[in-house]
């Protein structure tokens, strides 16, 4: 039996407070980015990291369509965003202009995430595809035939996940 409780929106607010307190008083980039990896899941990073690069595409005036094309995002989520903007968005404009302000170069910028080390971190998020990347590490050729066969035919289907194209590129 679960011993969970929920908690009050007061509680929620109070935890919230706590951790935007956090993380404002971390001192560099990379010691945000440690405290942010230990609490999020790579879903809910990459979840953050569209919609605030929504918000971006949004103010700098793309259409629905394109940021659904690069991002691969619905039209709900984008309509969601463009919804926060049009209310408030404080926290959004903030954050794109000071990305964008302080002149941000990805690559040195950012630190280095090693997707490996995060495997190892988290097994049981990542099994499918550890599992799905020894399978197709020590099979024959036989066997990597047979799966090409499938993808092939995965390949006709009209939406494809993430881990239909990680099997697609690992059967190359």
């Amino acid at each position: 039996m679960s011993n969970s409780k929920k908690l009050s929106k007061e509680e929620i607010g109070e935890i919230f407070y706590k951790l935007s307190l956090a993380v404002s008083k971390t001192k560099k980039v990379d010691e945000a980015v440690a405290l942010l990896r230990d609490l999020l899941s790579i879903k809910e990073v990459e979840m953050i990291a569209k919609r605030l690069k929504i918000a971006e595409l949004l103010l700098d005036n793309h259409s629905y369509e394109d940021i659904r094309e690069a991002l691969g995002v619905g039209y709900g989520t984008i309509s969601r965003v463009q919804e926060w903007l049009n209310i408030s968005g404080d926290g959004y404009r903030l954050a794109v202009n000071r990305v964008k302000n302080k002149g941000f170069d990805f690559e040195n910028d950012c630190p280095v995430v090693d997707l490996n080390s995060i495997k190892k971190r988290y097994p049981m998020y990542y099994w499918p595809e550890i599992v799905l990347e020894n399978i197709v590490k020590n099979s024959n050729k036989k066997q990597k035939d047979k799966l090409r066969r499938v993808i092939t035919e995965m390949d006709k289907m009209k939406e494809k996940n993430e881990l239909f194209r990680k099997l697609k590129n690992l059967i190359k």
